[in-house]
């Protein structure tokens, strides 16, 4: 919705300020003199500033004070990078109409950019202002009754209050055990027994259930929840669902097999992975061509820097537990490693040398790895390839882990834009929850998503 609204309120704004500065000439400024074009150009590079500046970053908590900084910044951004686009050439955008004006040179001096800038600005603070009340109001918004009062349930109450921005309204709990009525398991408090749903459900005017039993043996309310839903007094959902939605990750402690396999999603045919595989190895191949010049310096630092070889390659998992050799350039010390014995990579690790330690965080490091999706041993998007000892390891330690190799690894995936490098066992159950989010609802437009947040956290540093 944001996203859509937006686009319009821009489009409208550049469209008025060309009629504003050309009412007698408008139609033609805008068809005979491909003005259209420049006006979406201009829409696409606004939108995009805006994403980077995570402003379609609905599941972040945001205070009023940091939407409008973003606001701000992203409009400045955006007025620089317009701006620098014409002086590289001044006939993509509207500054060109300029000509039918009889002035005979090219130049941005036409006062619509100004216009449609100030407007724009004006309207998306009003619109922004106004959904951020809206949402945050408790007289708005989606009613949320949570069936259970147990760790499931108030972790699943805890992320929806925390994402106030998404417009849900966490009314109280339904508690198993008599003696937690009236209690405050997180805040609101719960507001009867599993056999008080229907009457808390009219009562509360709700508007969502949310079932989120740890034990549904003897507890789960099937009458109940049956009529609520045929009668259509309130939308019925699983716990482990709406808690994907909110967090993008899927809870190992919430997770029952069922729910994935019954959880719905088409078969990926013969056809999907030809087109996945050639979109990578296209993908890969172009940007190693793009990042050589990058690579080249690179490598020349890393010489310079500390002695040892330019690459290491390490034995990875890969796909279906096939181990594999990934390449990449060295950012620790040679030796790094010499007693042996596989560590995991720490904050500050002393074993990271100075060059080490920019490439990791600006993730040159990883673009030796072009060779291993052009090779078909991992792809652009996937879950992080890990050593076969630390796989053994935590495959006897945490549960499903075994799952993330269903795909090939990734350079980059969705638990590493969301957390970043690992170090422990806690860290690495983190991201497999993330790792199983992706696997369960992989496509080529999520693959694509992906990399665009990937670039943003490398050219701006948000993210991990």
């Amino acid at each position: 919705m944001l996203v859509t609204v937006e686009t319009g309120i821009i489009l409208t704004v550049v469209l008025l300020g060309l009629y504003l500065r050309f009412p007698q000439r408008y139609s033609h400024v805008l068809f005979g003199q491909r003005g259209i074009y420049k006006v979406v150009f201009t829409t696409i590079i606004c939108q995009l500033i805006f994403y980077l500046f995570d402003l379609y970053d609905i599941s972040k908590p945001r205070l009023r004070r940091e939407l409008l900084s973003n606001l701000f910044q992203a409009a400045g951004v955006t007025t620089l990078a317009l701006g620098l686009v014409v002086l590289m050439r001044p006939t993509l955008l509207l500054g060109y109409l300029q000509e039918i004006e009889g002035v005979g040179t090219v130049r941005y001096g036409n006062g619509v950019p100004v216009i449609a800038m100030v407007l724009a600005l004006a309207l998306m603070i009003c619109w922004r202002l106004g959904i951020h009340w809206v949402m945050r109001h408790p007289k708005f918004g989606e009613r949320v009754l949570i069936v259970g009062a147990d760790s499931l349930a108030v972790e699943v109450a805890r992320e929806a209050m925390s994402r106030r921005d998404l417009g849900y309204k966490v009314v109280g709990f339904i508690a198993e055990d008599q003696n937690l009525i009236g209690e405050t398991p997180l805040n609101p408090k719960a507001l009867g027994l599993v056999g008080d749903l229907s009457r808390v459900v009219e009562e509360q005017v709700i508007d969502r259930v949310v079932v989120a039993l740890q034990d549904r043996r003897g507890h789960m309310p099937v009458d109940q929840l049956l009529k609520i839903r045929l009668e259509g007094r309130a939308a019925i959902e699983e716990g482990t669902a709406l808690y994907e939605r909110l967090t993008g990750k899927i809870s190992v402690e919430m997770l029952r097999p069922s729910w994935i396999i019954f959880s719905g999603g088409a078969k990926r045919t013969a056809v999907w992975n030809v087109v996945r595989r050639a979109f990578n190895f296209m993908l890969a191949l172009l940007a190693t061509i793009l990042s050589l010049p990058i690579a080249i310096v690179t490598a020349i630092a890393i010489k310079l820097d500390s002695p040892g070889p330019i690459f290491y390659t390490q034995e990875r998992v890969g796909k279906n537990g096939r181990v594999f050799k990934i390449i990449k350039f060295r950012s620790m010390l040679q030796d790094a490693e010499k007693d042996g014995r596989p560590k995991w990579a720490q904050h500050r690790d002393p074993r990271i040398t100075r060059v080490g330690a920019f490439i990791r965080k600006t993730r040159l490091d990883e673009i030796p790895q072009f060779i291993n999706i052009l090779r078909g041993e991992m792809s652009f998007v996937g879950p992080r390839a890990e050593r076969p000892f630390f796989v053994e390891r935590l495959s006897e330690e945490i549960q499903f882990y075994s799952q993330r190799h269903l795909v090939e690894p990734g350079l980059t995936g969705w638990a590493q834009v969301n957390y970043g490098y690992s170090s422990s066992v806690k860290d690495a159950i983190q991201k497999l929850q993330y790792d199983l989010y992706y696997i369960k609802n992989v496509s080529l437009l999520f693959d694509i998503w992906i990399i665009f947040k990937t670039i943003r956290i490398v050219l701006f540093g948000y993210g991990r």
